[in-house]
């Protein structure tokens, strides 16, 4: 859609003809930046699924949430099963003086860490409305969002593990608002490495996560308990709306602690 927009509002030569090389030029990139907003954000889930993964052979019976026996008898599907569903979604989805060049940099900064903060919001905000809609609407959570709480127990590559309707109205969408304000790529690689955090069983004292988010691992596991079903519906940055609306839940060991 965004090359046949720009071809059609692409300027027409003296002579009446369009510039083809510009074109060319133009549509190769628009289709790079594409391909990269696609790709880029399923290797970054499954790179860092495969930290977790040998964080979990290696300490992971220090700092696991839940036991491996837990795993096996409480989530309803199976991990071959969360993988094919994770990845159907994933397929789905200057020059100056120096001191012109400081302040540039400084504004860029000052621009992206504005863009960032209000891409977070817009991204909770959505995510919020959306998820705790999909609790409240009993067709919408036998049918639809219930597959997301087939894992009780989370694991990392599960993070993304839904309904197809759910990833297009919760996910995809969320991140369609953010668009207008943020640096997607980064942005949307960013909430994809949250996502995977959140979900990843392992409560890591030293994960740089837990430090800088009050919603983190321990926060959304209470999310997938059935005591804390009806709780804690925000997702991935912040607990603003939570604690706005009464859903707020603390887990109950407000620090990581190793388990042995």
């Amino acid at each position: 859609m965004q090359c046949v927009l720009y071809i059609l509002s692409c300027r027409v030569e003296a002579e009446g003809t369009i510039n083809i090389n510009k074109i060319n030029m133009e549509y190769f990139g628009i289709v790079a930046d594409e391909i990269l907003g696609i790709f880029v954000p399923i290797l970054v889930y499954w790179v860092y699924y495969g930290m977790y993964l040998l964080l979990d052979l290696k300490i992971g019976e220090n700092y696991r949430l839940h036991t491996k026996r837990d795993e096996m008898e409480k989530n309803t599907v199976d991990k071959a099963t969360v993988i094919k569903g994770v990845n159907r979604k994933g397929s789905d989805d200057v020059d100056g003086d120096d001191n012109n060049n400081e302040r540039s940099m400084v504004m860029t900064i000052i621009i992206l860490g504005w863009q960032w903060g209000i891409a977070m919001l817009v991204v909770d905000t959505w995510q919020y409305l959306m998820h705790r809609y999909m609790h409240q609407n009993k067709y919408l959570y036998k049918y639809i969002h219930s597959q997301h709480h087939r894992l009780v127990v989370p694991y990392a590559f599960g993070a993304l593990y839904n309904h197809p309707l759910e990833g297009l109205l919760v996910d995809t969408m969320s991140e369609a608002l953010s668009f207008f304000v943020s640096v997607v790529l980064i942005f949307f690689s960013f909430a994809t490495i949250k996502a995977i955090d959140d979900h990843c069983g392992l409560c890591l004292p030293w994960n740089p996560f837990h430090i800088i988010f009050k919603n983190n691992t321990l926060y959304h596991d209470v999310h997938h308990q059935l005591y804390g079903n009806n709780f804690n519906f925000s997702q991935p940055f912040l607990v603003m709306w939570d604690k706005l609306f009464g859903t707020y839940l603390p887990p109950t060991t407000p620090h990581c602690v190793p388990s042995n």
